[in-house]
Formats: C-alpha cells, structure tokens, sequence
C-alpha cells in the first residue's frame, strides 16, 4: 500500500515546523474523519494541511478578504471556510475534537475571551493546539517592540517602510492577508501557564521554534538560505526555552 505524499504550502523551515508539530500530535489524539476547528485560520495553509490527512476541518476567520483567498486555494472537499466570530460560531452549539488557534492570541486585546468561547467549541476529551510567539524570544525583543515603537515617529516610520519596500518585505504573510497584524500581546512561558489554568485548561506540552533566523539583519540571509533556517531551528532545540522565538503548546481541559 503506497503512503500519501503530504505537501506543504510553506517554504519557510520555522512554518513546517509547526505544521508538522500541529499535524503529528492530532494524528495521536483525534482519528481521522474527527472534526477540527481552525480558529484565526488566515489564508487557511493549516486547514488544508490537516485536510490532507482526512481530517473534517472548519476554518473560520473574522476576515472576508483572507477567507476568500482561503476558498480560492481550497480543492478538498472536507475542508470549508467562514467569515464568522468564533463567539458566533459558538452559538451553533456546534463541539469539535481538535481546536486550532495558531498565531493568533498575540494579535488580540483580551485573549482571554477567545479562550473562553474556544472552551466551550472542544471536547471535552478534545485537544487545544496553541502556537504563539515567544514575547521575550529574540524576533519580539529586537524587531516586533521596535517596529511598534517606531509607529509613534512619522518620519521614522517612513523611512522605515523605505527601506522594508526595497529589501523586498511585504505588510501581508503567507499565513495572512488581514489588514492589521500588529502583536498586542506578548507572552512568556508563565504567561501562557497563567493564562491557560485562569480558563480551565492545563497546558501538556511546551516546544520550541526557531531562534534568530527571523530577525533583521539575519533574516536577510536565512530568508534566501533553507540550510541556516533549518540549523536554526536546531539550535533552538538545544538552548534553554527562554530562547526560543516562538511556542508550540498542546492544551487540554482541566478535569
């Protein structure tokens, strides 16, 4: 019986890693045919992924415009796209076996509020995958909080959008099309704990990103060489978490 090739809509190395971290533990949790919501799925390159592995996938995003895009992309019959809140999705009554919310928390002025309405979309056997970005990681500290900064100034805000035109850097990601994808939040190991056990989940599994490779001026040379994106990320295996740029994190309900 030959296997099926999974392809991947990422190039970059830090991305796949986190399609397979998210792919490789709902396939020990949830049985094909289960049903996932992907909360905040932007252009929806995680519901197409887990589509491929058999999985019913609701992708569902405040925005019209990535979700058409999302549509446009999509060639699998068991996986479909929104524009809906989660709060109204809720509503519906409708309970899912897995919950996807990847990298979406930090863009949110109460998070928490989300994690509410998500408590009450799982399982309660269901398993909750959370991908955020290390607040204190090195792409917060040295370009993220900066950049933010930056906006306060016109005339250096200017200059820099100059400069980020001619090195080639877009205002939009392959994950999504949004409008506004300014972080808000910005989340340490403790706060992602604190956060998770103020709504009555307990977090099972912490993993590691990437370290450097997306930071100006190194991203200028690992955005053109895989080899240093993928050295990159093993390294951030062997440094302590604190490091790490980004959190993968599985999440269950608390009995």
């Amino acid at each position: 019986m030959t296997q099926k090739t999974i392809t991947y809509e990422y190039e970059r190395i830090a991305d796949i890693k986190r399609l397979k971290f998210i792919a490789s533990h709902l396939q020990q949790e949830i049985p094909a045919g289960g049903r996932v919501l992907d909360v905040g799925c932007g252009n929806g390159v995680i519901s197409r992924h887990l589509g491929q592995f058999g999985y019913d996938v609701l992708g569902i995003d405040i925005s019209q415009k990535t979700i058409d895009v999302a549509r446009s992309k999509n060639t699998l019959p068991n996986v479909r796209f929104e524009a809906i809140s989660a709060e109204a999705l809720t509503a519906q009554g409708e309970r899912y076996d897995a919950v996807i919310c990847s990298e979406v928390l930090e863009h949110l002025d109460r998070p928490g509020e989300l994690l509410k309405v998500i408590y009450d979309s799982l399982k309660d056997n269901g398993l909750l995958v959370v991908t955020v970005p290390n607040g204190q990681g090195p792409r917060e500290l040295c370009v993220t909080r900066p950049m933010l900064k930056a906006r306060n100034h016109p005339a250096t805000w200017k200059f820099i959008n100059k400069i980020k035109s001619a090195l080639g850097f877009k205002g939009t990601t392959v994950q999504s099309q949004a409008d506004n994808l300014d972080h808000v939040q910005f989340f340490t190991r403790k706060a992602l704990l604190d956060i998770a056990s103020q709504h009555n989940y307990r977090i099972i599994k912490f993993a590691k990103t990437n370290f450097v490779e997306d930071v100006f001026p190194f991203s200028l040379l690992t955005k053109r060489v895989k080899f240093l994106q993928k050295l990159d990320c093993e390294v951030a295996e062997i440094l302590p978490i604190g490091f790490t740029g980004g959190f993968n994190t599985l999440w269950k309900k608390k009995a």
